[in-house]
């Protein structure tokens, strides 16, 4: 019978079935981060168990750390938060299993770092108490965001139960308009096709312009399949994963390469595998995208309109003139008539090494705008290595931008630091409903290059505002 991506996958990790049905899969890695990674620790303690792997599970500080230049070690965005940064800490201590520290050089936001140390590689499969682990599908790992019971129970066992979820492929296809980003492919297809769009369906994506990303691209897009209410995310692994994964530090040894390789390579789906559902894009159609209201598939081109309600849905309706109230806008305005007084760049969605050279052309030389706070945070410590071995640092200082430590920062509010109640905000992250960046803080989402702009110009605008020789995809 002809097999899909995750079918092959689902198989290799196959270990058993309940009465019911539901598949036991075992777990090749858990990845925990400081905000709910202490908690499952101790209730492990608690409960009298120990991990079955140690050298299996990685807890990560990201979420609740100050992404402050010279945080200290303990130091919390938040108040209070150093609680769980020491306790995941001591928890760590206690079962004896892999801990990226504050202080360590290869700290990092979880979905940042999983790749950069192979611990993410084709055919592995990996839970985490993060909705956006479903990013690693990008390197053809089946990768489950999952809630905190669920991780303790995976680390206990060596399994997990999941019920066998329905499929979709994305394929998109011929060439983007130039300027056009990963993100915007995905906030296209939210746009498209709704925030319950998948159905909470495994999504494959394909096609040529999928082929033809990199691998931080790729990324992206599978970062945001969860706001497209699917299960997980997946993408056939190619020479460029290979490439990308090979010597990392929890890639396969050298004496192993050659088998790994061989596997993986198996990892695609077979001709004339079926799908519950499938869906074709035009690559050409989709524009730069910027959100309006408070939901991801709320969203229009950047040079666009708010939309008029008669064009919503009437099922949509309602929650349009909520999401307008809140965000202080009004049908058929313009998005470059929003000033802004916020700009953030980061987050699991757009804080790699591409994303902040895309912002740096467009910051180069230029300002940000009079009472525009605007913030930089890369996604690791690697990253943030890199982007200062190439200068990029700089750009972003000399524009007005703040340059933080790696984390989560200020992707969502977390009780401390945030802009100023009611201020408008561009954002590169992937969530924008109410209150998700701080108190009555209206969010849009765009690309790393649409934020820049934006910034640069105190208004929601398009990075194809800039002189032609200072633009470059993402």
């Amino acid at each position: 019978m002809p097999k899909t991506l995750f079918d092959k996958l689902w198989d290799i990790h196959a270990v058993g079935n309940d009465e019911d049905g539901a598949t036991l899969l075992a777990v090749d890695r858990v990845m925990l981060h400081e905000r709910t990674g202490g908690v499952a620790l101790r209730s492990l303690l608690e409960a009298g168990r120990r991990p079955v792997a140690r050298q299996r599970i990685f807890a990560v500080m990201d979420h609740i750390i100050s992404f402050r230049e010279g945080r200290g070690r303990d130091e919390a965005r938040s108040p209070g938060g150093d609680v769980f940064i020491t306790e995941t800490r001591a928890m760590a201590d206690e079962f004896g299993i892999n801990l990226v520290d504050t202080d360590d050089a290869h700290q990092g936001i979880v979905h940042v770092i999983a790749p950069e140390l192979g611990i993410a590689h084709p055919g592995v499969s990996l839970v985490c108490p993060d909705s956006h682990t479903c990013s690693l599908g990008a390197l053809g790992a089946l990768a489950i965001g999952v809630g905190s019971s669920v991780a303790e129970h995976a680390m206990a066992t060596g399994v997990m139960r999941v019920e066998r979820p329905a499929q979709m492929r994305i394929a998109i296809n011929g060439a983007l308009r130039a300027g056009v980003t990963a993100k915007d492919v995905a906030l296209h297809i939210i746009g498209t096709f709704g925030t319950g769009g998948a159905k909470r369906r495994v999504v494959e994506y394909a096609g040529e312009v999928v082929r033809n990303f990199s691998i931080e691209e790729r990324l992206t897009l599978c970062n945001l399949a969860v706001e497209f209410a699917a299960f997980t995310a997946v993408i056939a692994p190619d020479e460029k994963v290979f490439d990308f994964v090979k010597g990392k530090p929890h890639a396969p040894s050298p004496n192993h390469w050659p088998h790994a390789v061989r596997a993986w390579s198996d990892l695609r789906g077979d001709d004339d595998a079926e799908f519950d559902q499938e869906i074709t894009i035009d690559g050409a159609d989709i524009r730069p995208m910027v959100s309006w209201g408070t939901s991801p598939e709320q969203c229009v081109g950047v040079d666009g309109s708010i939309p008029s309600l008669s064009s919503v849905p009437h099922e949509k309706r309602e929650q349009a003139e909520r999401a307008m109230a809140y965000m202080k806008i009004s049908p058929d305005m313009a998005m470059s008539d929003l000033a802004i007084k916020g700009a953030f760049i980061g987050s699991c969605t757009n804080g790699r090494l591409s994303d902040l050279a895309a912002a740096a052309r467009i910051l180069r030389g230029r300002k940000v705008a009079p009472g525009v706070r605007a913030v930089c945070v890369p996604g690791s410590k690697s990253v943030r290595r890199a982007a200062e071995a190439q200068g990029l640092d700089k750009v972003f200082r000399a524009a007005g931008f703040e340059w933080g430590e790696p984390g989560c920062a200020m992707c969502f509010y977390a009780g401390g630091e945030t802009f100023p109640s009611g201020a408008r905000v561009i954002s590169s992250t992937n969530r924008n409903f109410e209150g998700r960046q701080g108190p009555g803080v209206r969010t849009h989402l765009a690309s790393p290059a649409t934020v820049a702009a934006s910034a640069v110009h105190g208004r929601i605008i398009g990075a194809d505002t800039i002189p032609s020789d200072q633009k470059g995809r993402q």
